[in-house]
């Protein structure tokens, strides 16, 4: 697979398995629509993909965030995978550091380890793998 990247521990891959069975679906999806479309397309492509390869997900879950235990505001996460990686979309011209600090965020939120963060704009599709080292 070309593409993507990683901001990750170099002695271990989280969730091996699973990740890459995401990030083939997401690489199959691309090659197909290219990526000249708007996100929410792109998030009902990966839906039915995740459905056809069976993948366990929730799409667009609402989440709360807290501050010393109170509700301060809510946010979507695009895709939540098996209760354990977080897959968030763009259509970007390139990833900014406010996208990777938004899923490090939502991890953080949530109390979970690895967020793969997905660029569908351009010729080939990009990826980063953002891990919580809680």
């Amino acid at each position: 697979m070309q593409g993507g990247g990683e901001i990750r521990k170099p002695d271990k891959v989280l969730f091996p398995e699973l990740s890459y069975k995401i990030v083939k679906v997401l690489f199959d999806m691309h090659n197909e629509l290219g990526g000249r479309y708007q996100e929410k397309y792109y998030q009902r492509a990966v839906a039915l993909a995740f459905d056809k390869k069976s993948i366990k997900y929730k799409k667009e879950l609402a989440v709360d965030l807290k501050f010393q235990g109170e509700t301060i505001g809510r946010y979507l996460l695009d895709f939540l995978i098996d209760d354990k990686i977080i897959v968030e979309l763009k259509t970007v011209v390139r990833f900014c550091h406010d996208d990777i600090r938004q899923v490090l965020g939502y991890l953080k939120a949530n109390n979970l380890k690895l967020g793969i963060l997905v660029n569908f704009r351009g010729e080939e599709l990009i990826y980063k793998r953002i891990i919580n080292s809680i």
